[in-house]
C-alpha cells in the first residue's frame, strides 16, 4: 500500500516543553492503525497535528503527496476527520447533526443512508429525531461519530471513541468501523486501550514519552 501520510522529523514544542520528538510515520492509504500509549505520552498531540489543529514545530507532514501547508485548511480537515472523546453536538435534534455534512455539500440528506448508519452503530431511527439533551454519553459519541463519517473523508482520527461504550456496542462500533476500512478504503487511526481493537489493527503505533514505535 502507498502512503497516504507521511511524516519526517516532526516535533511539537510548548515553549521548552518538548512532547513529540522526531516522529517519522508512513501511513498507507486503507489501514486500520490503533495507536497506544501512556496518558500524557502525546497520542492526542499527534492526531491533531495530522488532522491540521494544532501547528507542528518542525519537520515535514505529506498528504497524498502534498504538503500539509498546501491544503486549505477547511477542505483538509473534510479529508482528515477528527473524531473527539467528549463530542461537542449542537441543534436541537440528531437529525440538525446528521443533516450538516449534507447541508456543507449544497445536498439534500440521504436519510436512508443515515439511518443505515445509525443502525450499524446500534442505534434506530427514531434516534434520529431525538433531542440533543435525552441523548447518553455513548449516543452523542456515536451519532458524532456518523455526522463526522458522512463528510466521506479519506482518514478519520479516532480519539477513544470506543471508551464510553459497553462492550456490545463497542464491538458493533469496531465492525461498522472495519467495514468502512475494508469497503471504502477509509484510513482509520484509533487510540485505544483495548485489547480486542489493538489485536484487530493492521499496524500498531505506540507513542512513549514524545517517541514514535511502529509495529507491523
Amino acid at each position: 500500500m502507498n502512503s497516504l501520510i507521511s511524516l519526517e522529523k516532526v516535533n511539537y514544542k510548548i515553549s521548552d516543553q518538548h512532547i513529540l520528538h522526531d516522529i517519522d510515520w508512513q501511513i498507507p492509504a486503507g489501514a486500520h492503525i490503533t495507536l497506544t500509549g501512556p496518558s500524557g505520552g502525546g497520542k492526542s498531540t499527534l492526531l491533531r497535528i495530522i488532522a491540521s489543529m494544532i501547528s507542528k514545530t518542525s519537520g515535514t507532514l505529506i498528504f497524498d503527496g502534498q504538503p500539509i501547508e498546501s491544503y486549505d485548511p477547511i477542505m483538509y480537515r473534510r479529508q482528515v476527520s477528527y473524531c473527539f472523546q467528549q463530542p461537542t453536538l449542537f441543534g436541537e435534534t440528531v437529525a440538525d447533526n446528521l443533516a450538516f455534512p449534507y447541508q456543507i455539500r449544497k445536498q439534500v440528506m440521504d436519510t436512508q443512508r443515515v439511518v443505515t448508519a445509525l443502525n450499524n452503530v446500534g442505534l434506530s431511527e427514531r434516534t434520529l429525531h431525538q433531542p440533543i439533551i435525552e441523548l447518553s454519553g455513548g449516543e452523542r459519541q456515536r451519532v458524532a461519530l456518523i455526522r463526522n463519517i458522512l463528510f466521506l473523508p479519506k482518514v478519520l482520527l479516532l480519539d477513544e471513541v470506543t471508551a464510553g461504550l459497553d462492550e456490545n456496542n463497542k464491538q458493533i462500533v469496531h465492525a461498522w468501523l472495519r467495514q468502512l476500512n475494508e469497503q471504502d478504503h477509509v484510513t482509520t487511526i484509533m487510540i485505544t486501550h483495548d485489547a480486542t481493537e489493538i489485536a484487530a489493527a493492521d499496524q500498531l503505533a505506540k507513542v512513549i514519552a514524545g517517541r514514535l514505535e511502529v509495529h507491523a
